[in-house]
């Protein structure tokens, strides 16, 4: 058994796979603090919970943006699964041309969210990502990413506004019933979630002319489900995609560990 895990500035996504198939997944909150033994004890728990016993996980993968847990991962997959972990290293060890001017710079979590895009969808692609920040990343019709956009999260821009404006006060993030808004929160509720939505349908509606061919887009993330009923152009939501662009990338390096 595969054990993945993928490490984002906001949640922690672990899956368990037998092969291709996804055994259970959960969403965590990342935690910059924690030690490898909180790690190893609250994962293995975790599998617990779904009758999968530690010792038949034999590998493990991580997707990391937060640099400063990299080396608590590596410690916990050595304690607790008695493995070294594969990382996905952009520019280094995945399957997918990364025609940037930087592909060092490229987030794994990016890398993850195309790799996988493209064997499931196809190219041309564009994947959403809404997270703490809300990437677009495309893919040409030839299988290349060649970029996209990086704007702030929803609720990273909820936050801005209700910080910033002393009269404004927090409300539930969800999307009222009109967009003229009749009171103070629906006021907000409009202008937070249309407006994203506004903010993602021009960014797509920009891209599409630039690509050639029928591009498919994808929407993954803690928020994709939320949106997918005010985007107009989300074609398929798919919340686990980053972490099955790790198996993929797993896979293609052959199961081995990354060596220090």
């Amino acid at each position: 058994m595969l054990l993945v895990i993928e490490v984002g500035n906001t949640n922690t996504s672990v899956g368990v796979y037998d092969g291709a198939r996804l055994l259970a997944s959960w969403r965590l909150t990342s935690r910059r603090e924690q030690t490898p033994d909180e790690y190893g004890v609250f994962i293995q728990t975790l599998l617990s919970t779904r009758g999968i016993v530690p010792s038949q996980v034999d590998a493990v993968a991580v997707s990391n943006v937060v640099p400063p847990v990299q080396r608590t991962l590596e410690r916990m997959a050595e304690t607790y699964f008695g493995v070294l972990p594969f990382t996905v290293l952009p520019g280094v060890n995945v399957p997918v041309t990364l025609r940037v001017d930087h592909p060092g710079e490229v987030g794994a979590d990016r890398v993850c969210n195309v790799v996988a895009g493209i064997a499931i969808y196809g190219a041309p692609l564009i994947v959403v990502d809404f997270g703490t920040a809300t990437n677009f990343d495309v893919v040409d019709a030839g299988g290349a990413f060649i970029g996209g956009a990086i704007a702030p999260g929803l609720m990273v821009a909820a936050e801005a506004l209700i910080s910033r404006a002393a009269r404004l006060s927090r409300v539930e993030i969800v999307a009222p019933e009109r967009a003229i808004g009749r009171n103070t929160a629906t006021n907000i509720q409009s202008g937070v979630v249309f407006g994203y939505a506004g903010l993602v349908d021009g960014l797509i509606d920009r891209m599409r002319r630039e690509l050639e061919g029928n591009v498919r887009v994808v929407a993954t993330g803690g928020l994709a489900e939320q949106m997918r009923h005010v985007c107009r152009s989300l074609d398929v939501v798919n919340p686990d995609l980053r972490l099955e662009g790790v198996r993929m990338i797993w896979e293609h390096a052959g199961g081995k560990p990354t060596t220090r």
